[in-house]
């Protein structure tokens, strides 16, 4: 009933489109839920792989690194890892910083994640492209 009541009260067009009040936000709840839903089995193979490879030397590790499947998984990893580090923070930064910084913060926290992002992939192509 009290759902009822609550749509009686939008707009027509508000009932159309589905948007609530904010008018935005869905797709950013749901970037969060799905970057952080393809994580866990990035994740748990990781923490999977390192365990395997506990008491590797460095070479091992650069030989398994170098394997198709490993490069390209620890490349979606970080990927799906910084993009939803960048969705986390700008949702903290939106909600606690009452400033004019607000803006520049968020920008910052974005161009970071994408250059550590860009950095760990350079790096894992050089691994992984190398002779």
């Amino acid at each position: 009933m009290a759902s009822e009541n609550r749509q009686n009260m939008r707009s027509p067009l508000a009932r159309a489109i589905g948007l609530g009040s904010a008018k935005e936000g869905v797709g950013a709840w749901w970037a969060e839920r799905v970057s952080a839903v393809a994580l866990v089995p990035l994740a748990l193979w990781f923490a999977a792989s390192i365990i395997a490879h506990t008491g590797s030397d460095y070479a091992t590790f650069i030989v398994w690194l170098r394997t198709p499947l490993a490069a390209i998984l620890m490349i979606l990893l970080l990927i799906a890892l910084f993009y939803h580090t960048a969705l986390g923070l700008q949702v903290v930064i939106e909600d606690y910083v009452h400033s004019t910084t607000k803006f520049a913060a968020v920008i910052a926290v974005r161009l970071g994640c994408c250059a550590l992002a860009t950095a760990g992939v350079v790096a894992i192509l050089r691994i992984a492209l190398s002779d």
